[in-house]
């Protein structure tokens, strides 16, 4: 078990050995470079009892961890592919706010100064390229490499490091991850570990704060609720259901024998983004009257347009 962030982010790189198992049987030339191995694993922390904070900081987590290997010609351009990844899916999360941190060789680090210095420039060059403002956090890289950290802040504006990418010409010597140059002669491959999202827990975290638990259609646990008036409509109710998880859409039915003001506050409560009404009108000309989160209007739809609509509202960013 580890103590401790600073040790948790030096120690990540626990299943290197495995990847580098792989990159050493199938990397004989720098025309394969770069190459790009990617895992969710399981991490664990020794944290003290009060220590702990809800999703935020816990001692289980799971990391979306990544290892690339490449040539020293290719950290630049692999830097920049990461950044402008990273900042495409924060976007799609919601977060525009996101600060970065380069950090620097600490006292106590493997390697030359002369390696880290030209790790820490490329990071530097890199993020300008992209054009991207960064802060110096001096002396807080992992013993093995520098690094950048890409920062968000929860709803009480507490700054918490998420992402990541850190630069290392350590492990690849120590690990013997080698190929041949253009020149044929024998080299080291440079490892970049890199997680977006970085602790699944803790961003998940600061998006439901983020978001006050009202999540955008597409993440949204439960899409719509289709509520009935009377138990004339539970027929129509139950097609009306059907057709939108044709769509890709998570559903759920609301048939009890309830009022429908009751209904419909109860789903606003549990922050569901659309609430379908049907009635026995609803059902005899094929409409719904749709109630949206945060608004006390609702809309009369076809049943055709309804279903296209959220359908197109559904489907992640990554789809469109």
């Amino acid at each position: 078990m580890l103590s401790g962030e600073a040790d948790l982010m030096a120690i990540k790189p626990m299943n290197c050995p495995a990847h580098v198992q792989i990159f050493n049987q199938g990397i004989k030339s720098y025309r394969d470079l770069p190459m790009r191995m990617a895992e969710f694993g399981c991490c664990h922390r020794n944290e003290p009892h009060g220590a702990l904070h809800g999703l935020m900081r816990v001692r289980q987590m799971t990391q979306d961890d990544a290892h690339i290997f490449c040539t020293e010609e290719q950290i630049q351009s692999e830097t920049e592919h990461f950044v402008n990844l990273l900042n495409a899916v924060y976007q799609d999360m919601g977060f525009s706010d996101v600060v970065i941190k380069l950090a620097t060789r600490p006292e106590n680090f493997g390697g030359t100064i002369e390696r880290w210095d030209a790790a820490e420039k490329a990071l530097g060059d890199a993020l300008r390229a992209t054009g991207h403002d960064f802060v110096i956090a001096e002396g807080e890289g992992a013993f093995y490499a520098p690094k950048l950290e890409f920062h968000l802040k929860d709803a009480i504006g507490r700054s918490w490091q998420v992402g990541t990418l850190q630069l290392d010409y350590v492990l690849p010597e120590r690990l013997d991850a080698t190929y041949v140059a253009e020149d044929g002669s024998r080299k080291y491959a440079v490892m970049l570990h890199r997680a977006i999202l970085g602790t699944l827990e803790r961003f998940i975290g600061i998006m439901i704060e983020s978001c006050a638990g009202k999540m955008p259609m597409w993440l949204a646990p439960v899409q719509a609720v289709v509520a009935t008036i009377t138990s004339d409509a539970d027929a129509y109710a139950v097609k009306v259901a059907e057709e939108l998880r044709a769509a890709g859409l998570r559903v759920e039915l609301d048939l009890r024998n309830e009022k429908i003001n009751y209904k419909v506050r109860e789903h606003s409560v549990g922050k569901v983004p659309a609430i379908l009404v049907a009635g026995k009108r609803e059902a005899e000309e094929g409409t719904l009257s749709v109630r949206r989160l945060g608004s006390q209007d609702q809309k009369t739809m076809a049943l055709a347009d309804v279903v296209k609509a959220l359908g197109e509202e559904a489907t992640p960013p990554d789809l469109k």
